[in-house]
């Protein structure tokens, strides 16, 4: 089970999204993705929904299928919205000007799936294309909310060298408080 029913009601509230808009924004006026940004496993759509007044085109990716109806009941307009899985992307090589993933690496069960979705990212970007976003670490409260979740938890200690292989460089992790992970990393301008 990917979400216990807990994690569920939570990632879904009025509460969640907007602290998710209020912790986002900021991050994103820092950045520029480009005119074709790419979100894998954007979920209930928190992410998506601060996206979509930053990016001038967004495509998600959601591998569960309930959500994906729901992406697209809410998004389906401004966004197109994929059924699919991160680590096998229905994408074409050098679309993206960006690919970002927001607290959902977690939720991929083995570190090979999480291994192959950072090779489909650097697949799918164009050269000097940046992969980025950010995902939960270990804590008490962080474990308690996924009892009974798949949780594989990106060790921030070997993630670089998990980009780096993936294709990566100019790669940058950092842990901001609350045990939080923060990433970056560009693909090669000519690969």
């Amino acid at each position: 089970m990917p979400m216990n029913l807990i994690h569920r009601k939570i990632c879904s509230s009025e509460k969640w999204a907007a602290t998710v808009e209020e912790r986002l924004t900021p991050w994103l006026a820092d950045r520029d993705l480009g005119d074709d940004v790419l979100e894998i496993g954007p979920g209930f759509g928190a992410t998506t929904k601060v996206l979509l007044d930053a990016v001038p085109k967004l495509t998600v990716l959601e591998i569960d299928p309930a959500s994906t109806e729901l992406l697209r009941a809410k998004f389906g307009g401004r966004a197109e919205v994929v059924e699919g899985s991160g680590a096998e992307m229905p994408f074409e090589d050098g679309r993206f000007s960006a690919v970002v993933c927001f607290t959902m690496l977690h939720h991929v069960p083995t570190t090979r799936l999480q291994d192959a979705i950072f090779a489909e990212a650097a697949r799918v970007l164009r050269p000097g294309g940046t992969y980025c976003g950010s995902d939960g670490q270990l804590n008490l409260r962080f474990r308690l909310l996924h009892l009974g979740d798949t949780m594989n938890v990106v060790d921030a200690a070997t993630f670089p060298a998990r980009l780096e292989q993936a294709g990566f460089e100019q790669v940058d992790v950092r842990l901001e408080p609350k045990q939080l992970v923060l990433f970056s990393a560009t693909k090669p301008a000519s690969s």
